[in-house]
């Protein structure tokens, strides 16, 4: 006898078929889309709800322009009664202030994780970014979560949005002197064509607030093949006043055991 699955019940098995022992415990209506990442918030925020994110994708789409289809949207929710409810709103992350274009919806999850900046006070780390569009780029944002133990919820304590094309970069920075900070990297409007290099600390408060921002030395195209964060860290460093001239270069991650300043800018 053969028996045919409904796309409904097919859906629910994937889900547990993809992600294994992480949906044990979701309440989730399959049709809501394919469970595609689960992490148990309650443990690590010490949170009294059972809190929990999730991300749920929907079925892919058909693009005229596009050889292959687009993954399906991506539903960002973090919740403690299993997906009946999303708080906070997490869907307006790539929509522009004056409104819906067709980049404002997420469809691919870039990274999600737990980031412990300081000794109880841990981060939920996210990124995501739209549909490419014909020239390859993307809408990216990166939003970060912090844990209210007065209100019991959770509430955006950082939020940007970029694209990919120019060498831009948003970047958690997980060690070092400059522990839990965020910094970014975006492309100047006029020459001579470098970056914006901002960093972000984390306030009084338990938020993220801007506490540099300057013309980097990194020009764009000027063949450095260290990303920009990297090359110009010397001078983010130097002006937050944790390294001086003549003292041990910082290291980029990867294999660079012995880079060398060449005027401001940091080489392989």
């Amino acid at each position: 006898m053969t028996v045919t699955l409904r796309p409904s019940l097919l859906a629910f098995l994937l889900t547990f078929v993809v992600c294994g022992t992480q949906a044990q415990g979701v309440k989730l209506p399959p049709s809501q889309g394919l469970l595609i990442s689960s992490i148990d918030l309650s443990q690590s925020f010490g949170a009294k709800s059972g809190w929990r994110f999730m991300a749920l994708q929907g079925p892919d789409t058909p693009e005229l322009e596009m050889m292959d289809p687009t993954p399906g949207k991506i539903l960002l929710c973090v919740t403690r009664d299993g997906g009946a409810s999303c708080f906070p709103d997490l869907d307006h992350v790539l929509r522009f202030s004056s409104g819906d274009d067709e980049y404002s919806d997420p469809h691919y999850l870039i990274g999600v994780r737990i980031e412990h900046p300081r000794a109880g006070r841990p981060l939920l780390f996210m990124q995501v970014a739209s549909k490419h569009s014909l020239d390859g780029d993307q809408r990216l944002a990166t939003v970060v979560l912090a844990y209210d133990h007065v209100q019991e919820s959770f509430t955006v304590v950082y939020e940007k949005q970029t694209n990919k094309n120019n060498d831009q970069e948003v970047r958690y920075i997980a060690n070092g002197p400059l522990m839990g900070a965020i910094i970014s990297a975006e492309p100047t409007g006029d020459a001579p064509f470098g970056f914006w290099i901002t960093v972000d600390r984390l306030g009084p408060t338990g938020a993220y607030k801007q506490v540099l921002r300057y013309r980097s030395a990194t020009r764009y195209g000027d063949g450095n093949s260290l990303p920009v964060i990297d090359s110009d860290m010397p001078g983010i460093l130097k002006r937050l006043s944790l390294w001086r001239p003549g003292g041990k270069l910082p290291l980029p991650p990867g294999k660079c055991a012995k880079p060398r300043l060449v005027g401001q800018e940091l080489w392989c």
